[in-house]
């Protein structure tokens, strides 16, 4: 995960942090980073169907627009590769100027459902912040 902020966003890692699998604290962390001014949020885990995989319904709750064109993006790419994919329920939205995207533990899977966004992500981070081109050509 590191690797792909640095070399492919051309990002760095401000904050890490391993939170346990409560709702609140993972609230509480998403407000008060985005509250920070972060420009991206990448959680990891916390996505599957197990009684304790609550990271999406605590970014439903604090999100302000939702993105979900990125997370049928990352299906689409992880179904290419195993059907479990297909037990992901990440979210992606925006908060205050700060992108969240919630990734799989596994860190296999990490790497397959972040790559293919890779090429959306400064453009968008720029539109949740107000600094999108008016008619930028983006078919690529």
């Amino acid at each position: 995960l590191k690797e792909i902020v640095e070399k492919r966003l051309k990002g760095e890692i401000s904050f890490y942090e391993i939170l346990p699998d409560e709702k609140e604290l993972i609230k509480k962390k998403l407000i008060e980073l985005s509250e920070k001014g972060v420009d991206l949020i990448l959680t990891t885990g916390g996505t599957g169907g197990t009684p304790r995989d609550v990271t999406p319904e605590a970014t439903l709750e604090v999100i302000e627009k939702r993105f979900q064109g990125m997370e049928i993006l990352m299906m689409i790419e992880g179904l290419k590769i195993t059907p479990f994919a297909s037990l992901s329920r990440a979210v992606v939205g925006s908060r205050r100027g700060t992108l969240i995207i919630n990734l799989p533990g596994n860190r296999w899977a990490v790497k397959e459902n972040l790559l293919p966004l890779i090429p959306v992500i400064p453009h968008l981070l720029r539109e949740i912040k107000g600094q999108s081109e008016e008619c930028e050509d983006l078919r690529k």
